[in-house]
């Protein structure tokens, strides 16, 4: 069964993250998946906030 995370636990998942931020991210479609069951609710999944944040790494800059 998928954990469900609001937007106020994601960005204590990610520090450096506001919530303004996920929003933009979330509006550019950069984000990690979302569900909107409501107009007024934003859920994310906490794997695939966790697949999002692996998808993101970056080699090391001094080869």
């Amino acid at each position: 069964m998928p954990v469900y995370l609001t937007p106020d636990q994601v960005i204590l998942m990610l520090p450096g993250i506001s919530r303004g931020q996920l929003a933009q991210l979330r509006f550019a479609g950069k984000g990690p998946a979302y569900r909107k069951p409501t107009p007024k609710t934003v859920l994310y999944v906490q794997a695939e906030v966790i697949s999002w944040v692996e998808g993101t790494v970056r080699g090391s800059a001094a080869r």
